[in-house]
């Protein structure tokens, strides 16, 4: 389970259940989640789409759940000292915790804006952390959460809203993907757990203020503005949200970042 309060409307609903004790979760950063996904070490989870993308062959997507977004997302921006078109050869900070807004954000740039940064990975927000020469930081989750309301940066773009201008399509950040070798192991554990994760989301979406109200905390914020975040965060997988996967994933193809077996998705219901 993703550490960010994006998910928050799912996973404070599950904290709540009664589940098997076979049921483990580990909780983690998007990329560490992929990691822990692509060496076996856990069965499923929401893990960067991108992480499907690169080992098609190893997963399905389970229906019905993402972290996405129709328009702006709110919590993963490039912060920049000046406009996106002039950041051609400038020195971007990405990072690390997230594969698929680093794939973004260099589609944004190179493909819509037509400017070729140079990128460097490490940390971009925090106590101690020099941005000596950088032009812009691409923040993620609770970090850029904290960069918007705090942060030196004149230019701030959303890249869910941006991939929405360009696209006409949602962004779907995150996917929650499972091994094939556990859905040819254990299916039925698999259907089950999926259930429980839309019951989950389902209930979350009815109950939102009371979430916001038990992790606007965590950033700080306010519950008025931690409302406003997570109402723009969505979490099923509509049709219109596996079309803006193949976009994303074309896109990814197309740039040599993905094998072409990442078309046609796989969908475990």
């Amino acid at each position: 389970m993703v550490n960010y309060i994006n998910v928050a409307p799912i996973y404070e609903i599950w904290k709540e259940q009664i589940l098997p004790a076979d049921w483990q979760v580990v909780e983690g950063q998007p990329s560490q989640l992929n990691m822990l996904l692509a060496e076996d070490r856990i069965d499923m989870g929401f893990v960067s789409s991108y992480a499907y993308a690169a080992r098609p062959e190893h997963y399905q997507i389970l229906a019905d759940l993402s972290i996405s977004a129709t328009g702006p997302v709110g919590s993963v921006f490039l912060f920049s000292q000046a406009e996106p078109e002039t950041l051609d050869d400038k020195l971007i900070r990405l990072t690390g915790q997230s594969d698929t807004s680093v794939r973004l954000v260099k589609i944004i740039l190179e493909e819509f804006y037509r400017v070729k940064p140079r990128y460097e990975i490490g940390e971009v927000c925090g106590e101690g952390v020099r941005l000596d020469g950088v032009s812009a930081v691409l923040a993620i989750g609770d970090d850029a959460l904290r960069l918007r309301s705090g942060g030196p940066y004149p230019v701030q773009l959303d890249l869910g809203e941006v991939w929405h201008e360009r696209t006409g399509l949602p962004f779907v950040f995150s996917v929650c993907a499972v091994r094939e070798a556990f859905l040819t192991e254990q299916p039925e554990n698999a259907r089950a757990i999926r259930k429980m994760l839309v019951e989950c989301r389902q209930q979350g979406a009815v109950r939102m203020a009371e979430i916001c109200d038990r992790v606007a905390r965590r950033i700080p914020m306010d519950c008025e503005t931690c409302s406003a975040y997570l109402m723009g965060i969505q979490h099923d997988l509509s049709p219109v949200k596996c079309q803006a996967l193949e976009r994303f994933f074309q896109y990814l193809i197309d740039r040599g970042e993905a094998p072409p077996s990442a078309l046609p998705l796989k969908i475990f219901q």
